[in-house]
């Protein structure tokens, strides 16, 4: 399961935060903020998607990540990957690095990750 786009932008506040209540979230936010009641409807969403849970503490409720930002970035790109690339790996690298308009340092900087990676991965 996936968040919606500005369920993203509201779970992004809560990783930074690691932990806030409806007011930290809010002010988390640039102007013009969302109305109070537009974050309570993504968070109770998030909470059924098993993304956000809650403590509450008298009549306040402070929210937390249940899935780490890794973790789901891991899963959207996977994802992405399977969805327009043919589940190829491969594919998406070449359409990233043509897409991007990465300098030769950056590409350089990428070589240098896959070659670590590589190393790693070799008995």
């Amino acid at each position: 399961m996936r968040l919606t786009e500005t369920e993203e932008v509201l779970m992004h506040h809560l990783w930074q935060l690691e932990k806030a209540f409806m007011k930290d979230l809010l002010d988390a936010y640039p102007e013009p903020r969302p109305a109070p009641t537009t974050v309570a409807t993504l968070l109770k969403r998030m909470i059924d998607k098993g993304f956000v849970a809650y403590r509450e503490y008298g009549n306040s409720r402070e929210y937390y990540p249940l899935v780490a930002k890794e973790e789901y970035l891991s899963r959207r790109m996977k994802g992405l990957i399977s969805s327009f690339f043919n589940d190829s790996a491969g594919q998406f690298a070449s359409f990233f690095t043509r897409s991007a308009d990465l300098s030769a340092s950056e590409l350089e900087d990428l070589k240098k990750i896959i070659d670590q990676q590589l190393k790693q991965k070799k008995p």
